[in-house]
């Protein structure tokens, strides 16, 4: 081993960061320190009863003790950890209550810090000074120090083995202190590290958020994609048919601004559900969500568009549980949109209702050899939905014919 490798862990900037964490223990320990002090003046003292002394000893202990089981004093040390000691540990779970292992976990490594960190602080206000009034003694340099101010060998008339004791005594204190400090980075994901309880509220917070994201996701490429392909196609016939039939241009024009408007208000509502508060919490919608109570305007658009739907309705749709017509809105919305994006001729259209479920078929000619399953975003998006709803969906060819099942739970008790 070189010399640079064994003085590399006295210069390290962790080292430095360490020291730092250990010093402000050392700064807490502190009150600690001087409240022990005082009660030993105090039990000392024969003018004190007894009982006085021994009740106020009791209550300061306790009121010494509270702050080491606290879960912020936990937050705290955990901030800390993750500042200068570099541990990755993970935030506290917010509103989680911790258990009681992980209180005397964390109590445990509080005591530990504010132990070590006392321990250096006393080094560095006692064996500091020293070894460096040793090294001044070494180099020549008077500090007016009395031959009786010397420790054992150690001192002013001893400057060569002052000064080498001296040196000898910086370089193991800073030893110590990445010793200490390294420790206490291996020690603070054992002592500091979330509970299995945390773990799993993390988690699921996690999945939480991703599935929030990812349906958020789903509702701007249904909604969007949809206004844009009806949008596409209003546009192109207008243009071919501007000159020729002028009444036909100003109702694609209308469509096309009736269904930008509707793709505008879905758009505010997501990126509403998008923007959070100062206070961490999501704003209120600021549109309602298409459910398929508005079945008969979605297919209204897509006719507009210039293509032929053949609708089909059975049951009571009002019926329905909120989240079950919501997502077979989307549903029906992206199925059409893939109609006229992919398919030829009529698109028929099924919508039922029955005991219990909801069952919604699409069913078009294909265009080609393929059909829309080729890779996109929107049969993705049918599946996750009808996956979170417990539901199944089949889509594929038959033929020259491509076709979509969907089948979602809607059981009477969730009604509304």
């Amino acid at each position: 081993m070189t010399v640079r490798g064994v003085l590399a862990p006295l210069v390290r900037g962790s080292t430095w960061r360490r020291a730092v964490f250990l010093l402000l223990g050392g700064v807490l320990a502190l009150p600690y320190a001087l409240l022990a002090a005082t009660f030993a003046q105090l039990l000392g003292n024969d003018d004190v009863p007894r009982p006085i002394g021994a009740g106020l000893l009791l209550v300061a202990v306790v009121l010494a003790a509270v702050p080491v089981f606290l879960a912020g004093s936990r937050a705290l040390e955990i901030a800390a950890a993750r500042a200068l000691l570099a541990v990755d540990l993970p935030e506290p779970a917010p509103g989680h209550r911790i258990d009681r292992e992980t209180r005397l976990r964390a109590a445990l490594w509080i005591a530990l810090h504010l132990f070590t960190g006392g321990l250096v602080l006393f080094a560095a206000i006692s064996a500091f000074p020293m070894a460096l009034v040793f090294l001044a003694g070494l180099v020549g340099v008077d500090t007016g120090a009395a031959p009786e101010d010397g420790f054992g060998p150690f001192g002013p008339g001893h400057p060569v083995a002052a000064g080498l004791a001296g040196l000898a005594l910086l370089v193991a204190l800073g030893y110590a202190v990445a010793g200490l400090g390294a420790l206490a980075a291996s020690m603070a994901p054992v002592l500091l590290g979330p509970a299995q309880a945390e773990r799993i509220a993390a988690l699921e917070a996690r999945s939480a958020r991703l599935a929030e994201r990812n349906r958020l996701a789903r509702e701007l490429h249904d909604s969007v994609g949809h206004a844009l392909t009806v949008a596409t196609l209003q546009a192109g016939a207008a243009r071919e048919l501007l000159d020729t039939d002028p009444e036909f241009s100003r109702r694609a024009l209308r469509a096309i601004e009736e269904t930008s408007r509707r793709a505008m208000d879905d758009l505010d509502h997501v990126l509403g559900l998008l923007r959070e508060t100062e206070d961490g919490r999501a704003p209120r919608p600021t549109a309602p969500q298409a459910t398929l109570d508005g079945l008969d305007r979605l297919v209204a658009d897509t006719r507009a568009a210039g293509l032929v739907v053949e609708p089909r309705v059975s049951g009571a749709l009002a019926g329905l549980p909120a989240v079950v017509s919501r997502e077979g809105y989307r549903i029906v919305q992206e199925g059409l949109t893939n109609a006229a994006r992919h398919g030829r001729g009529p698109v028929e259209l099924r919508v039922a209702v029955p005991d219990g479920r909801l069952e919604i078929e699409l069913v078009n000619g294909l265009r080609g050899a393929t059909g829309p399953g080729g890779g996109g975003r929107g049969l993705d998006g049918m599946r996750e939905r009808v996956l979170l709803l417990g539901g199944q969906l089949t889509a594929g060819p038959e033929g020259d014919r491509w076709r979509v099942r969907v089948t979602l739970p809607a059981p009477r008790e969730e009604t509304r």
